[in-house]
């Protein structure tokens, strides 16, 4: 399993409540622009309209910008293939005031491409101030414990 592609502020800014594995739609220039990592997740999130998931905000570029289509758009919503089960569990659950759906990683699961989503609720201004702190304080030990 290859990730290619990251949200990096994704644990700074939300609380992981629950984690689901999706399936992404993508055109053949977006696949080869996802494994050789042209793409962003930063600022994404999932909507679910119609019964259907979609991805909204994440930017993956063509592979090569000479032969892609003259109408193509990096930022386009994308479907997300997901289970009736799980669709109806994040519609119910999303709907809770201060959840959403946020996109942690684009990977491979053998020859597929896989988008890991999770139930998130967003930290306070505090709530990242401590887990910056945790970070360091650890980060610390681990140097002291180092150098014994």
């Amino acid at each position: 399993m290859t990730t290619y592609i990251q949200n990096k502020k994704v644990n700074l800014n939300y609380e992981m409540l629950k984690e689901y594995e999706a399936g992404i739609s993508l055109l053949g220039t977006e696949v080869k622009a996802v494994r050789s990592k042209l793409g962003k997740l930063d600022g994404s999130h999932v909507v679910i309209r119609g019964k259907e998931a979609f991805l909204v905000e994440a930017s993956i570029s063509a592979f090569q910008k000479a032969n892609a289509p003259d109408d193509f758009d990096p930022e386009r919503t994308r479907k997300l293939l997901l289970s009736k089960k799980q669709l109806f569990e994040l519609e119910r659950d999303g709907e809770k005031a201060g959840l959403t759906i946020v996109p942690i990683a684009l990977y491979n699961s053998g020859q597929k491409l896989k988008l890991k989503i999770a139930l998130a609720r967003g930290k306070k201004k505090h709530d990242k101030r401590e887990t910056l702190k945790a970070r360091d304080t650890k980060r610390e030990i681990e140097r002291a414990l180092k150098q014994q």
